[in-house]
């Protein structure tokens, strides 16, 4: 169950005091999908918060739960609608929202007992589901809230979303139909937004959207101040506006349209991370075109070439689907070729799964689950032997890192090169040093990697951290 403990909140004056044995009510919540789910749920926290709830850490201690679902495949369905069932099994009172939520017939077939279901982005009608069974028992002028908001990431990172929804009509998504069209935000309340997250400490800034190459289209980038300039609500403008600010900033969901490659000069300059999440899907020129990919028709191996020039520390992660209706081996082995060719640092790939509502559905020639199996399992044996190469060739490297997590004498940390949840991570193993044990979560840290594995690296403290 993804919750934050509560935290003690002050109170004062002669209104707390007069009923002083009434507790706050108390709100569970379990948090599913991508990051842009997280960020969703992190808004309803954190309007519930200033409301005076608390989030219980635990579906005992609750109230009632609020489960933020994901439908995007099969297996994202049957995850959401299991942990509804364990939160009415453990707690008996929930509230549903999330992707899911769009498809309520589909949540009150198997769960009618939920009190009430709403979609994404409902933040409003979420609220209100909770006032209707949980009232506030406060005065929000006396509660304290952190300028940041609630959040459900370690305090030295953040998501920032920059647009709700996508124009794009990829034939195996159901994302319009669910999130709807592309909203993005102006450019100058994201930016307030990051100001106030750096404010409270957060070292990096991980920029999503669900195509984050879109951003500011439907506003026709339009403009805006911030701290005295006039910036326009374009990814370019945004990036280089982060940049000014501090902490690391890492870019994910960028499609490779053209005029990302003004973006790749500022990760040269050292402005941005020099990482780049591009969900490429496959490599086959006749598959993309039944995926129906924006910017299929581009060479992204080119692509990828000049990015590489212009900054030759970039690191590129990717998902792929293998066995998408239709695959024939001589597509499969054109994207195994074409994996060979781009070298990507980081990937991870899906089988390909019907999602009810996709335009995929209607293409023939489905492939069977074992000839699926088999060549998700060769893909990943190509990746994985990619990944070694690469991770191998960075022994002897120093760089700067950022701690995550320390435990039993080894701390956990992150390079430029590696995003949190999705990538792999450098392990610092110092056992016996006390160095160890003084290094904090949200700390920086320079090491040398001293190993590598498929997808993990080794690093020693360097001597100016000892």
């Amino acid at each position: 169950m993804s919750a934050i403990p509560a935290r003690p909140r002050p109170r004062r004056g002669t209104r707390q005091a007069a009923r002083p044995t009434q507790r706050a009510p108390r709100v569970g919540f379990v948090s599913l999908g991508c990051p842009k789910a997280l960020v969703d749920s992190e808004r309803i926290l954190t309007q519930l918060r200033a409301e005076g709830y608390e989030v219980a850490p635990t579906y005992q201690d609750a109230d009632l739960v609020v489960v933020n679902t994901c439908g995007f495949i099969d297996a994202a369905v049957d995850e959401s609608l299991d942990a509804i069932g364990e939160a009415l099994a453990h707690n008996g009172r929930v509230i549903v929202t999330g992707c899911l939520g769009a498809k309520p017939e589909r949540i009150l077939a198997r769960h009618p007992q939920v009190l009430q279901v709403t979609g994404p982005q409902a933040y409003a009608e979420v609220v209100a589901a909770v006032h209707a069974q949980l009232p506030p028992r406060h005065d929000p002028f006396f509660d304290l809230l952190p300028p940041q908001g609630v959040r459900l990431t370690p305090r030295h990172y953040a998501y920032l979303k920059i647009s709700e929804g996508c124009n794009n009509s990829c034939s195996f998504c159901i994302i319009p139909s669910m999130r709807g069209r592309l909203r993005s935000r102006r450019i100058d309340e994201v930016l307030r937004e990051a100001e106030r997250l750096v404010a409270a400490g957060v070292k990096e800034l991980l920029v999503i959207a669900q195509d984050t190459s879109a951003y500011g289209a439907d506003l026709r980038y339009a403009g805006a101040e911030w701290r005295g300039d006039t910036l326009q609500t374009r990814l370019l403008d945004l990036a280089r506006a982060l940049g000014q600010l501090g902490p690391w900033v890492r870019l994910h969901y960028v499609y490779p349209y053209p005029h990302v490659d003004a973006v790749i000069e500022l990760m040269a300059q050292g402005r941005l991370l020099p990482y780049l999440d591009v969900p490429f899907q496959h490599g086959s020129p006749t598959v993309l075109k039944r995926m129906r990919r924006p910017a299929h028709a581009e060479n992204t191996l080119a692509r990828i070439r000049a990015w590489r020039r212009s900054c030759p520390q970039l690191t590129l992660r990717s998902t792929f689907i293998v066995g998408f209706p239709g695959e024939t081996e001589t597509e499969f082995q054109e994207l195994l070729e074409w994996l060979e060719e781009a070298q990507l640092d980081r990937v991870g790939c899906f089988k390909y799964s019907p999602v009810e509502g996709a335009a995929a559905n209607a293409l023939g020639d489905h492939v069977p689950s074992q000839l699926q199996q088999e060549r998700y399992a060769r893909f990943m044996e190509r990746a994985a032997a990619i990944s070694t190469r690469r991770l191998a060739a960075r022994v002897g490297e120093r760089t700067r890192v950022l701690i995550d997590s320390v435990a039993q004498g080894v701390a956990t940390a992150r390079s430029a090169a590696e995003a949190p949840e999705i990538d792999g991570v450098i392990r610092i193993d110092a056992a016996g040093e006390k160095t160890i044990a003084r290094l904090k979560p949200g700390e920086w840290a320079d090491v040398e990697i001293v190993a590598a594995d498929a997808y993990d690296l080794t690093g020693r403290l360097t001597a100016s951290n000892r």
